[in-house]
């Protein structure tokens, strides 16, 4: 039985490396990173953000042109009573910013109607809704003076409400009874008042403008008549204040 001989190492040299040692320690393949693609104008991603961005400035440019929007309407220089006519003088103009219910207010960018009167009290410095206001030949209320020989309440002013009542005099024979105050007409309202310095909380001579309606008119007229001038004893008439009113 032979053997085949065997390669030995040359003197003073190591034996060589295996197979397996050699592939072992041979280089690994480097990994090959995935190459990027450039966006697409068909890309959904790219389609949803510029629509975002649209909307974004879109909404930007709105909100910073309506708070810049303003509209003209007239507010009342000074108090406008129920009955009185309302004129550009009566009215002042100031720029409000107003997004919807435009037409409840009397705007100053259109024509001022003629023939406007108030039908209810609008403050001084008030925007003036248009449901404040009438026409002056469908007004019953008619403006009375009313003098007033006793001081007035501070409350008692143009604008305020009040009731009308007359009081009637004492009668002179003994015995006799005194007639009970009646009311004249109620919830009016007071379109002017004229009173002397100091009448409006002492005694004094003050004449109030009163708009009565109508059909207590003639009510009013005749207990003005019996009352008659100061010192008649026919009676007097009494000016009160609207209890819940704000007057």
């Amino acid at each position: 039985m032979t053997f085949a001989p065997t390669a030995s190492a040359a003197p003073g040299q190591p034996a060589g490396p295996s197979m397996s040692s050699a592939a072992a320690h041979a280089p690994l393949p480097e990994p090959s990173a995935p190459r990027l693609r450039r966006p697409s104008w068909r890309d959904p991603r790219l389609t949803v953000g510029v629509v975002i961005v649209a909307l974004s400035v879109a909404l930007g440019s709105w909100a910073v042109s309506s708070a810049g929007h303003t509209v003209p309407v007239y507010v009342a220089s000074g108090a406008l009573t129920a009955g009185e006519p309302v004129q550009a003088d009566a009215l002042r103009t100031v720029d409000v910013r107003l997004s919807t219910n435009l037409d409840r207010y009397l705007r100053a960018d259109r024509p001022l109607p003629d023939g406007l009167v108030a039908v209810r009290t609008v403050l001084d410095g008030e925007l003036v809704p248009r449901s404040a206001l009438g026409d002056a030949a469908g007004s019953d209320l008619r403006s009375v003076a009313v003098p007033v020989g006793s001081g007035l309440s501070d409350r008692i002013r143009p604008g305020a409400v009040v009731d009308l009542w007359f009081v009637p005099a004492a009668p002179v024979a003994e015995g006799v009874a005194r007639p009970e105050p009646r009311l004249l007409a109620g919830q009016v309202v007071v379109e002017q008042v004229d009173a002397p310095e100091g009448a409006l909380v002492v005694a004094g001579s003050s004449t109030l403008h009163a708009l009565v309606p109508a059909d207590v008119l003639p009510a009013v007229l005749t207990a003005l008549a019996d009352a008659g001038t100061a010192g008649s004893g026919g009676g007097t008439l009494a000016v009160v204040p609207a209890a819940g009113t704000g007057a």
